[in-house]
């Protein structure tokens, strides 16, 4: 039996990732759990979003992080429960859905699971909105900036045309003005010559 507390991490985050550093030197087993096998650096993820980086710009894979801490273990599940009497989680996910759960025993467990956007109760919202928060979040907002140019190309009408390249971000937070930049930067620097119908500048 390993005498050894374990301290799980749920999460792999900028939280996850840091609390992991800094245990290297702890005479303790750590187990981080996250759905992703990659750390993902939120703050450029804007430049995903408009073109400017690839995907693997910002993720970086959590393995090669600790790959020279023996005592560090990457798990890739979703947490569903959590049992605090019993000093116990419940992790779904790997590389198969019909997966079956697994059950984890902690000594120390912590949550820095990060948090979701708030669509105040509507979740639809998210099908027209969606977050900035994941790589797969960037990815869909860059096809979808780059899928309303090429459609206002061949739309006639200049009301929809001007409808297709209005840009609505909200939030006036760091990543929100960033964006909002990024996106007129795309528009006037990267796509100005690229269209012959439209102008590009004006969005």
């Amino acid at each position: 039996m390993n005498a050894r507390p374990r301290v799980v991490i749920v999460g792999g985050g900028f939280g996850g990732i840091e609390c992991a550093k800094a245990l290297r030197r702890a005479p303790c087993e750590v187990l981080l759990v996250d759905r992703r096998n990659h750390h993902t650096f939120q703050p450029l993820l804007y430049q995903v979003a408009t073109a400017v980086l690839a995907p693997s710009d910002v993720g970086y894979p959590i393995r090669r992080i600790f790959r020279r801490d023996p005592h560090l273990t990457v798990a890739l599940g979703e947490v569903v429960s959590i049992d605090v009497e019993a000093r116990t989680l419940t992790i779904r996910g790997g590389s198969s859905l019909d997966e079956p759960p697994r059950t984890i025993r902690y000594d120390t467990l912590v949550l820095a699971a990060g948090a979701n956007t708030f669509y105040f109760g509507h979740d639809e919202w998210s099908a027209l909105a969606p977050s900035l928060k994941t790589l797969e979040d960037a990815v869909t907002i860059r096809a979808r900036i780059l899928e309303v140019f090429e459609m206002a190309e061949i739309v006639d009408d200049e009301a929809a045309r001007r409808w297709l390249l209005t840009f609505v971000v909200v939030g006036g937070g760091p990543t929100g003005v960033e964006l909002a930049g990024a996106i007129k930067e795309l528009a006037v620097d990267a796509l100005s010559r690229d269209f012959r119908r439209i102008d590009t500048t004006t969005a």
